[in-house]
């Protein structure tokens, strides 16, 4: 018996060691597990940061952000050339010079005669009269603005008599001088908030200051709500219009009117272009100006919108790609998703250097292509990007994963313009018609009420489409509201067709 003690005693303080040894495991795993867990979510947390830090420091190529947003918080982008060029500043020798041209005679308001006091030569005084003259004088111009006041005209309506009845009689004031202001200095208001992007107490400002017009703001309100209310049937003629086009660029940007959310869209046909200020971003605003069915081409970003309502031909933007190619390539934590971005850019640039020789750009290697061309040498680049998007249709990286899925189940709408007249590659046009719209909103932040909404959208659709028809946007307000004021129908801005 007293040999069997020592070993059972052994054995259970054995079993005890057993014991505390493995509950020292099992909570060694439990921290192990939960520093592991620490530690994931830290890479996670990191990993998180690392992206948010590449985005905010993205500029306007690589991401939608406007080129006036690149400043000091984000990556400057490269501005000029790489390397300094050996060519002097200046003018290159075989350049055309410009200059500024005389005025015909004709047009010249008045004239100085200028004549010398005494010989270059010989310094002898030449007579005040009597002069010998030779040759063509040197004609030297300059333009001068005339002393700026308002003209103003005073329109009296005296009482007549009429012999008959023994009654008096006064003539109405004429229809288009009705208001305080003529149409002009009206279109003028106008033109300085909508085309020179004023502020309505800087044009009231401008008005007093520099024109001598003592006016209130609430007076160049009035000119603007009248200017809107001239070019309405003009308008409505081209929103009319849209349907029948066989190609359209559209793009919206965000807006505010008293400080709620609104959406801007700019649709842009060949010859003009049509602005909506809307309270939405989905298809009921497409369905709205162009019909439950569009027939044409419409040229868009890759906007869920357009691919929901248009069922027909589309074109979607290669510069955004691009810039969501740069931007996936910012941000690539792996080799796959830095092959597939170098991948797509480099077809990229061979797609655009042929449709640069079919625009025949001089930049541009390569000869002239002409459209059968084009085609025959586009098609093997969008099979080789369809079967770049296949192999990564399931990138772990997100950026890759949603690029890839667009190249392989849109490839289609990525080479519309190869093969239609009238079709670009890039959205810019609708981009270049919202740009102006966008630095007239961040001054005048928005609008007050709807009625501001439909003046805004008639007064860009109408001043935006002159300058794309070369016409005097001022001049056409003016004349507009000549007609209005006399009920009269104001001049079209559609094309005359032949």
């Amino acid at each position: 018996m007293t040999g069997r003690r020592p070993k059972r005693r052994r054995a259970a303080s054995d079993a005890g060691e057993v014991e505390r040894l493995r509950r020292e495991n099992e909570r060694l795993r439990e921290e192990n597990a939960e520093q592991a867990k620490q530690i994931a979510e830290a890479e996670k947390r990191i990993a998180d940061l690392e992206r948010q830090l590449a985005l905010r420091q993205q500029n306007s190529t690589t991401s939608s952000k406007p080129p006036s947003s690149d400043g000091l918080a984000g990556r400057q982008r490269e501005r000029g050339r790489r390397t300094k060029s050996r060519r002097k500043p200046g003018g290159q020798p075989g350049h055309p010079g410009h200059y500024r041209p005389l005025v015909p005679v004709e047009g010249v308001k008045e004239r100085v005669d200028v004549f010398p006091d005494a010989c270059r030569h010989c310094h002898h005084a030449l007579p005040a009269r009597g002069r010998v003259m030779t040759g063509e004088p040197r004609r030297h111009q300059v333009t001068e603005l005339p002393p700026i006041e308002a003209y103003v005209i005073e329109y009296q309506c005296p009482h007549v008599v009429c012999p008959a009845c023994g009654k008096t009689t006064q003539a109405p004031v004429p229809d288009d001088v009705e208001g305080q202001f003529g149409p002009q200095l009206t279109a003028l208001i106008a033109y300085l908030t909508v085309v020179c992007r004023l502020p309505r107490r800087l044009v009231q400002a401008l008005l007093e200051g520099a024109l001598h017009i003592p006016i209130s703001v609430g007076s160049t309100q009035a000119a603007w709500e009248e200017a809107s209310a001239a070019v309405a049937a003009p308008c409505q003629e081209l929103e009319q219009a849209l349907p029948h086009q066989p190609a359209l660029n559209s793009d919206e940007t965000g807006s505010r009117t008293n400080g709620d959310k609104r959406q801007l869209w700019a649709l842009v046909a060949s010859t003009f272009v049509v602005y909506r200020i809307a309270t939405s971003r989905g298809a009921d605003v497409l369905i709205g100006l162009l019909g439950k069915v569009f027939a044409g081409i419409l040229c868009s970003d890759r906007l869920k919108t357009y691919t929901s309502y248009h069922k027909g031909l589309l074109q979607f933007c290669w510069a955004h790609f691009i810039r969501n190619l740069l931007s996936a390539q910012d941000l690539a934590q792996t080799l796959e998703a830095k092959h597939f971005c170098r991948d797509a850019l480099r077809l990229q640039k061979r797609l655009f250097r042929l449709w640069g020789r079919f625009h025949g750009d001089p930049t541009a290697r390569g000869s002239p292509l002409t459209r059968s061309e084009l085609i025959a040498k586009a098609i093997p680049l969008q099979k080789e990007f369809f079967a770049l998007g296949k192999r990564h249709l399931d990138s772990p990286t997100r950026d890759v994963r949603n690029l890839a899925t667009a190249l392989f189940a849109q490839h289609e709408n990525f080479f519309v313009f190869v093969h239609h007249d009238g079709v670009e590659p890039t959205n810019n046009r609708a981009e270049r018609a919202l740009r102006c719209a966008v630095q007239w909103r961040k001054i005048t932040f928005g609008n007050r009420s709807a009625a501001g909404e439909f003046a805004a959208a008639r007064l860009l659709t109408v001043t935006r489409t002159c300058h794309m028809q070369q016409l005097n946007a001022l001049a056409y307000l003016t004349a507009a509201i000549q007609c209005h004021r006399r009920r009269q129908a104001v001049t079209s801005l559609l094309p005359k067709r032949p």
